[in-house]
């Protein structure tokens, strides 16, 4: 066989072995993850932004957010290779299958982190590189390595890092955290447990034997549905709080309520039915139910509506009265589920821990409301 013969032979398969390496390095990545999490940031730097954003600032930051966010995904595979060996829904990606190796998923985590603080740090400002260094730390290590296996509210605290994004992009523009980015915070914090739960519902048997104790888990199915149906009042409370806060107008109220009301269908349906396809139905409206929420933001800010202020001091409230009532139906469904099961020392121990972890959500809640409640009473006071 001729060497040239033998070159038009062996490139095209080169070509092939490379486009498949390319493939297994961004399916490390999660991409679709990284899209939403880069979405939600870019919403926090546009509204941050009075009018038109630097676009070197929106770029950058965008590309340095998107990074750090691919590098802890990246990592995610790293620290869980072997549980996702054990997991149907895992067991294909490419460390458990065998088609890429550890190192090379490190390598690739530690470039990704490298390039993304570089980014932050010398194009953006300190503030959004150390917050986002934070929270990749708080993923990959306080999440992946402690939380996920410590509690069964691994995911409502493992929430905070997840919940960083828009106030990223928010310290992108304006070099400090403020209030309304906390308010973007807070939806998507409050928005993470009902969005994997329905998974973990969809995947308790997997879960199970992998030994990780996700809520279905370790309280059962029933009261985990129940747990979503109220995490979905919650969330929608905590949407009304940037109309109220004069953050966002009519535009995104109506929006929120649409899709809120829509979110409360599937999350009683998923409560009042044991249908197997449910759980997943949740988890897919709730992703695009975030999208269009922060959407729903964007067209708000840059298409400016009429105010209306005269309900917001009574909405604040109503919040108020869900969230109090939310916690309430949180520790009564707790203290049953808890009860039948345990001993009296033991159940008093355990309800004490699951009370600690219940009333974290509540607070911070309660924090976001004081100044949203103080600015409207200024608000009004002025005018």
């Amino acid at each position: 066989m001729s060497s040239q013969l033998r070159t038009l032979i062996i490139r095209p398969r080169a070509v092939q072995i490379a486009a498949a390496d390319w493939r297994r390095y961004l399916e490390l990545t999660k991409p679709k993850v990284v899209a939403l999490i880069t979405f939600t940031a870019m919403v926090g730097t546009l509204l941050a932004s009075g009018g038109a954003p630097s676009l070197g600032t929106l770029a950058w930051a965008s590309a340095g957010i998107a990074l750090a966010a691919a590098s802890a995904a990246t990592l995610n595979h790293v620290l869980e290779w072997q549980i996702d060996a054990q997991m149907a829904r895992t067991r294909a990606r490419p460390l458990p299958a065998g088609r890429l190796s550890r190192g090379r998923a490190i390598a690739l985590a530690a470039t990704l982190g490298a390039l993304a603080m570089g980014i932050l740090l010398c194009l953006v400002n300190a503030v959004t590189a150390v917050l986002t260094f934070v929270s990749l730390i708080a993923y990959a290590g306080l999440y992946t390595v402690w939380l996920k296996h410590a509690t069964p509210q691994n995911i409502v605290i493992g929430g905070v890092a997840g919940a960083m994004p828009p106030v990223l992009g928010w310290t992108a523009i304006t070099g400090r955290v403020d209030a309304n980015a906390l308010l973007l915070f807070l939806i998507i914090f409050v928005w993470t447990p009902p969005h994997f739960w329905a998974l973990a519902i969809a995947r308790r048997a997997e879960y199970e034997r992998a030994g990780i104790p996700m809520l279905p888990v370790t309280h059962g199915v029933a009261h985990t549905r129940l747990q979503i149906l109220l995490y979905t009042i919650l969330l929608t409370a905590v949407t009304l709080l940037p109309f109220l806060t004069k953050m966002s107008g009519p535009l995104y109220l109506a929006a929120a309520l649409i899709l809120d009301a829509a979110f409360l269908y599937h999350a009683l349906a998923l409560k009042r039915s044991s249908r197997p396809q449910l759980p997943m139905r949740v988890f897919r409206f709730s992703v695009s139910y975030l999208m269009w929420l922060f959407a729903a933001l964007l067209i708000d800010h840059y298409l400016p509506t009429a105010q209306v202020i005269s309900m917001r001091l009574m909405i604040l409230g109503l919040c108020a009265l869900v969230t109090a009532g939310v916690f309430a139906a949180m520790l009564l469904a707790i203290w049953s589920t808890r009860r039948a099961r345990m001993a009296p020392t033991a159940f008093r121990q355990s309800f004490a821990t699951e009370l600690v972890w219940a009333a974290i959500p509540c607070l911070m809640i309660v924090a976001a409301a004081i100044p949203s409640a103080i600015a409207i009473v200024s608000a009004h006071i002025r005018e």
